[in-house]
């Protein structure tokens, strides 16, 4: 046996084992989520309501539907803003959940304060919302433990992409197909996000949250 190789001791810590560990922000936003998973549980309800609402109301005028869809974001981005308060208040990690909030809110005003918004406007408007809605939610998936229910923050941040990018390459469909789509969308988004605030609350007593250690940023 070599005498200069290292010794294990039973209490020494791997640095194998180590690099397979959750990263601190890894802990931080589970532990957040988890705490807040009510609102991302209703933040769901409210999707499902708006989809089945635009799945059965395919004759709306673009007017109605704008309303309706300003209305589902700004409820949508308050709940966000909750989120990203009671971190907060906490000390913890809130600037991705502010940011996504934020957005929200500030695309329903949006919506709401252009005079004459005409249907393509609208389609690009809501293109752009859930791309960068899709984003952010990757973003915040990638931070996010897989026992907290990763893989539905993932699908939630792929669908939006992938209805973002339809709406891009189909933009002048006919206000109907353009409802059903929204809908459809609204459906499952809703549905994902409501099955991941329930995986959520299966945990909030698994990792409680810290002390002032981690930073907005």
């Amino acid at each position: 046996m070599n005498p200069n190789a290292p010794s294990s001791q039973p209490g020494a810590p791997s640095s194998t084992s180590g690099a397979l560990e959750p990263s601190a922000d890894t802990h931080v936003l589970s532990a957040i989520l988890a705490q807040n998973w009510w609102a991302i549980a209703l933040r769901g309800v409210f999707g499902i309501i708006f989809g089945l609402i635009a799945l059965f109301s395919p004759g709306a005028t673009i007017l109605a539907l704008v309303l309706l869809f300003s209305a589902y974001l700004f409820v949508d981005g308050v709940f966000g803003i909750v989120s990203a308060a009671r971190a907060a208040s906490r000390h913890q990690r809130w600037a991705l959940l502010l940011l996504e909030g934020v957005v929200n809110i500030a695309v329903a005003a949006l919506a709401l304060i252009w005079p004459g918004l005409t249907a393509l406007a609208f389609v690009l408007m809501v293109a752009a919302w859930s791309l960068v809605t899709g984003g952010l939610m990757l973003a915040a998936a990638y931070k996010l433990k897989p026992e907290y229910g990763r893989w539905w923050l993932v699908l939630s941040g792929a669908a939006s992409l992938v209805f973002g990018v339809l709406l891009v390459m189909a933009p002048l469909a006919g206000l109907v197909v353009l409802t059903w789509w929204l809908g459809a969308y609204a459906l499952v988004f809703g549905i994902m996000l409501l099955i991941l605030g329930f995986r959520l609350r299966a945990r909030k007593d698994d990792t409680p949250l810290r002390g002032p250690t981690a930073a907005a940023a």
